[in-house]
């Protein structure tokens, strides 16, 4: 996997879980309608401090950790499968019109004005955001320090970004008290990312599949 070919996979499945409604989104919201449009990149920069202490931790301290191709293995069928079950969702919310971006300010409940440590906070006690580095996010991070921490930074910047660039697009959509990205339009997105991300977790699945293999050819 070549250096842009981190970061457009990095990019594109960064939005998995950037679009997809939950506590982040509805206090960028909140904030917009309250600060304006930098309200996003604040809660971004919160969030993404976080994500930069977790990728540290996993491509120094968990180095000997991924060479095991067992482990590695194991991780990338973990990760394959919790991507497929990710782009499931967001195909079945998009079918089922259950995704909305309606109301997502009013129920938050996120009031504070320090939108920076309220984003490192929301993601800090979010399930969701421990599981998805627990299983994808520790296969690309495996996959990008291929490369070398080169590969890891690629991968880094192209995640981060996509986070950038939905969050501040709600915020400028919502900071005049206008939502600009209607529902229908939304649904959309989230049903062709869902097509997306099945497809890609079948690279993963089949990666961890081709380790454990190689290993089990070895005995």
């Amino acid at each position: 996997m070549v250096l842009w070919g981190v970061f457009i996979s990095a990019f594109l499945i960064g939005f998995s879980g950037a679009m997809m409604p939950g506590p982040m989104l509805g206090i960028t919201i909140d904030g917009s309608l309250r600060k304006g449009y930098i309200a996003g990149p604040l809660v971004v920069l919160g969030h993404g401090i976080l994500e930069l202490i977790l990728i540290i931790i996993m491509a120094f301290g968990l180095k000997d950790f991924f060479s095991n191709s067992t482990v590695a293995g194991f991780i990338g069928l973990f990760g394959g499968a919790f991507l497929a079950w990710m782009g499931y969702g967001m195909i079945k919310s998009s079918i089922k019109k259950s995704v909305s971006l309606e109301n997502q300010g009013a129920r938050s409940g996120a009031g504070g004005r320090n939108l920076v440590l309220a984003g490192a906070l929301v993601s800090a006690t979010n399930p969701y955001f421990i599981l998805w580095w627990a299983s994808t996010g520790m296969e690309s991070i495996r996959q990008s320090y291929t490369l070398g921490l080169i590969g890891v930074l690629f991968f880094f910047i192209g995640h981060i970004l996509s986070d950038f660039t939905w969050f501040l697009a709600i915020s400028i959509a919502f900071s005049r008290g206008q939502k600009l990205i209607n529902d229908t339009v939304y649904r959309w997105m989230i049903l062709l990312l869902g097509i997306f991300i099945i497809v890609f977790s079948i690279y993963f699945v089949g990666s961890g599949w081709e380790m454990l293999s190689n290993r089990t050819a070895l005995y």
